[in-house]
C-alpha cells in the first residue's frame, strides 16, 4: 500500500454476449457513453477507435447485468456418473469427498448443506473433482467453519452453487483456501462470509458468479510465493464487499476492497460489474505484471475504482467508470486534505520493457470516467523504494532487483541501482478517453475534477538518494507520462509537479508540462 493507498456504459464483445446469455442475463448495466478517440486512440490488442459508440453522458439506464439477482440454476438431476450428496446428513459433501476418487463429479441435491461443527471442518478436494449445485442447492458455514473448500489439489471445478456464512480469518480465503492452482468457479455465488469470499491459484478463472458483501475482499488473488501466474476474472458481479470495514479497524491497513492482486503475473479482467464496494473497486498491489482490464463497469464504490500500484505493465481499455471515489473523496476533503484522490490512481507503478509482457506501458484509453470525484492520478512516494521505512510491502523489492539489500548506500546512489530499486510510475499513456464532471452531481467544489501527475519531496532515510525534488521532477518531466487526444466536460484543474500546483488547462498543455496535446475541454457539465 502506497503513501496515499487508502486507497456507464458496458462494452457488450462477443465473449460478453456469451457470458450474459449463460448467465440468464440478455441485457447489461447502465448503458455506457463511450469514448470517441482523439489523436492516440489506436492500440494493441486489435481495438480501434472507430468502434465506439458515443452517447451522451448521463444517459437513462437501459438495461441491467445482475449476476447476483439472476443465478443460473444447476441441472435437476445428478449428472451421469456423479455421487449424489444429500444436505439433510451433515458432513456428507466432506466425507463423500474423502471416500472418493480424483476426478469425481459430486451433485448436491437442493437444500441447505453444512459440515461438521467444527472450526476447521472443510472439504478437502482431491485433483480433478467437480462439484455441481442442484437448483437451490446451499453450502451453509452457519458462522462455525471458517473455509469452505480447501486442499492443494489442481484442476478443481465450482458450478452452480452457493457459499455463504464461513469465517475466514483476516487475508484468509473461504473457497480455495489453499490457492490451489488451476480452479474454475463459475456461476457460483460467494456471499456473507468473512474474509475474502475467494483465495486465487494459478491459472484460475472466475466466470460468471457473484462476489457479494464479504467481509474483507470479494477474492483475494494471493498466492504463497507469489508463483500466481494467469488469472482470469471474467463476466463476474462483484459488489458490496468489505462489509467489516477493515480501513476503519485497522487504519491504513491497505487490505479491502473488491479484489485485491498481489504479485499476479499475466491478469485478465474483463466484463465485469464491480460495484458499491467498501473501498477500492479493483486494487492491484505490489509487483503485479502484465495485466489487461477491459469492458468493466466501475461504479459506485466508496474509493478507487482501479488502483494500480507498485505494478508494471497493464492495458486499462473500453471501461465505463462512473460515480467513484464519492465516500472517500468528500471525506477526505472534509478534513482538508486537498490530495487529489484519484477514480484510477496510478501509484509507483509504470511500463518497464525489461519485464515481459503484452505491452511495455501502461496504457489507459478508450474509457469513459464519469462524475466521479477525481480524474487519474500519477504519484510517486519519492521515500518508499526497495530498503526504506517508508515501503510498506515489507521484504519486497522491485522485479528488477531481486535482494532488498542491495538497496543501500552507497551502490543504490549510482546507476543501475538508484533506477531499479524504485517503482516508478513511468511510461503512462493516457489517449482517447472521455472524462465528464458535474459538480452537482457529484457534491463538491475546488476539491474535485482533478487530474494530477506529481510527488513529494524526499526527506528520509537519512542515506536516500531520492531527497529534494528529484523524484517530482522525473515523474512529471522525465518517464514518458503523457495524456493526449482526450475529451473533457466539466470544471476540470490539473495537477502538475506538486500537489500545491493547480493548473488550468492551458497551463496545463503550454510549456513546461505539454500535456493533453490534441485534447478537447468542452463546457461545464451541467452548464
Amino acid at each position: 500500500m502506497g503513501i496515499r493507498g487508502r486507497y456507464g456504459a458496458w462494452a457488450v464483445t462477443p465473449l460478453t454476449v456469451v457470458l450474459l446469455v449463460a448467465t440468464g442475463c440478455t441485457s447489461t448495466p447502465d448503458a455506457p457513453a463511450r469514448a470517441t478517440g482523439g489523436s492516440g486512440a489506436a492500440a494493441p490488442f486489435g481495438a480501434s477507435a472507430s468502434s465506439h459508440v458515443s452517447e451522451a453522458p448521463g444517459a437513462p439506464a437501459t438495461s441491467r447485468a445482475r449476476v447476483c439477482d439472476r443465478a443460473v440454476p444447476g441441472p435437476v438431476t445428478a449428472p451421469p456418473g456423479a455421487v449424489t450428496v444429500d444436505p439433510a446428513v451433515v458432513g456428507d459433501l466432506a466425507t463423500k469427498t474423502e471416500n472418493s476418487p480424483p476426478h469425481t463429479t459430486f451433485w448436491l441435491r437442493p437444500g441447505r448443506h453444512t459440515l461438521e461443527s467444527d472450526p476447521y471442518a472443510q472439504v478437502i478436494v482431491k485433483e480433478g473433482d467437480r462439484y455441481i449445485g442442484a437448483p437451490g442447492a446451499v453450502l451453509d458455514g452457519r458462522k462455525v467453519n471458517q473455509y469452505a473448500f480447501g486442499g492443494t489439489a489442481t484442476g478443481v471445478t465450482l458450478s452452480h452453487l452457493t457459499v455463504e456464512r464461513f469465517i475466514a480469518p483476516h487475508d484468509e480465503g473461504v473457497v480455495n483456501h489453499d490457492m490451489a492452482d488451476g480452479w474454475v468457479i463459475e456461476h457460483t455465488t460467494v456471499q456473507y462470509n468473512s474474509g475474502a469470499g475467494l483465495m486465487a491459484g494459478a491459472r484460475q478463472r472466475v466466470r460468471a458468479s457473484c462476489l457479494r458483501d464479504n467481509g474483507q475482499y470479494g477474492m483475494n488473488a494471493y498466492k504463497t510465493g507469489d508463483s500466481l501466474r494467469g488469472l482470469v476474472v471474467e463476466g463476474n458481479e462483484i459488489v458490496g464487499n468489505n462489509t467489516d470495514d477493515w480501513e476503519r479497524r485497522q487504519p491504513g491497513c491497505g487490505c479491502t476492497g473488491g479484489i485485491k492482486f498481489w504479485a499476479v503475473d499475466g491478469a485478465d479482467v474483463r466484463g465485469n460489474w464491480v460495484h458499491a464496494n467498501r473501498g477500492a473497486g479493483l486494487w492491484a498491489d505490489n509487483n503485479n505484471n502484465d495485466f489487461l482490464v477491459e469492458d468493466n463497469l466501475l461504479e459506485s464504490n466508496d474509493g478507487a475504482a482501479l488502483m494500480y500500484e507498485t505494478s508494471y505493465n497493464a492495458v486499462v481499455r473500453n471501461n465505463t467508470i462512473r460515480r467513484n471515489n464519492w465516500v472517500e473523496g468528500r471525506a477526505y476533503a472534509r478534513d482538508g486534505d486537498d490530495f487529489p484522490y484519484a477514480t484510477v490512481y496510478v501509484s509507483e507503478a509504470g511500463g518497464e520493457p525489461r519485464i515481459p509482457a503484452r505491452t511495455d506501458r501502461i496504457e489507459i484509453y478508450g474509457n469513459v470516467l464519469e462524475n466521479n470525484w477525481n480524474g487519474i492520478t500519477l504519484w510517486e512516494n519519492a521515500d518508499r523504494f526497495c530498503n526504506s521505512p517508508a515501503n510498506t510491502s515489507t521484504g519486497y523489492c522491485t522485479l528488477l532487483v531481486k535482494d532488498t539489500g542491495r538497496c543501500a548506500r552507497p551502490a543504490i546512489a549510482v546507476a543501475p541501482l538508484y533506477g531499479d530499486c524504485r517503482w516508478k510510475t513511468q511510461r503512462v499513456d493516457i489517449r482517447g478517453n472521455r472524462f465528464v464532471l458535474d459538480p452537482s452531481v457529484v457534491g463538491c467544489a475546488a476539491e474535485c475534477a482533478r487530474m494530477a501527475v506529481f510527488a513529494n519531496d524526499g526527506t528520509s532515510p537519512d542515506w536516500s538518494p531520492y531527497k529534494g525534488g528529484r523524484v517530482a521532477e522525473a515523474i512529471t518531466h522525465r518517464q514518458q507520462n503523457r495524456w493526449h487526444g482526450n475529451l473533457y466536460q466539466g470544471p476540470w484543474n490539473f495537477v502538475a509537479g506538486d500537489r500545491s500546483r493547480a493548473l488550468d488547462s492551458r497551463q496545463w498543455q503550454g510549456a513546461p508540462y505539454g500535456q493533453d496535446a490534441g485534447s478537447s475541454f468542452g463546457p461545464r457539465a451541467g452548464g
